[in-house]
């Protein structure tokens, strides 16, 4: 039996745009203002896009996302300050209001161009102000790795 596919589109809360959801199980719960996509998931949002296992979209009364939790090899290719970003994490939670990615556990974030390189438990991505945080579970340091263009003596 083929997948089931089905096709979301949301208008986002702050910017407008279309958001496609794509997935091989679609649930949802009106009670609950709920809701949940399972199986080859991907959301697209602009030339954002957010890929998982299994995302659940939260809403308000007025049937605006409030919040996106994606879980299962959750992994986004997103544009920040006109760079190309990276990133996977166990779970991530997208805020539309804020624009505000949290990567959770084992969190790692690329920014392709330049090759810089983040690890650590927890990383915070604000794509309006274009900042990133990363925390420690205190387990594992956090990681940041870069290259550094040496000059040359003559």
């Amino acid at each position: 039996m083929k997948s089931l596919l089905v096709v979301l589109s949301l208008v986002s809360f702050l910017s407008a745009e279309m958001v496609e959801v794509v997935a091989d199980k679609f649930y949802a719960d009106e009670v609950k203002q709920i809701t949940e996509f399972t199986g080859n998931v991907v959301v697209t949002k602009g030339k954002d896009k957010l890929v998982a296992k299994k995302v659940v979209i939260t809403f308000d009364k007025q049937r605006q996302p409030l919040k996106y939790t994606a879980t299962g090899n959750a992994a986004l290719d997103i544009i920040m300050k006109d760079k190309v970003y990276f990133g996977k994490a166990q779970t991530m939670i997208y805020n539309p209001i804020k624009d505000q990615y949290t990567l959770i556990k084992d969190a790692f974030l690329h920014e392709k161009v330049t090759n810089k390189k983040v690890y650590g438990d927890k990383i915070f991505i604000n794509q309006t102000t274009g900042r990133y945080e990363v925390e420690s579970d205190g387990k594992k340091p956090v990681k940041f790795i870069f290259k550094v263009e040496e000059k040359k003596k003559k």
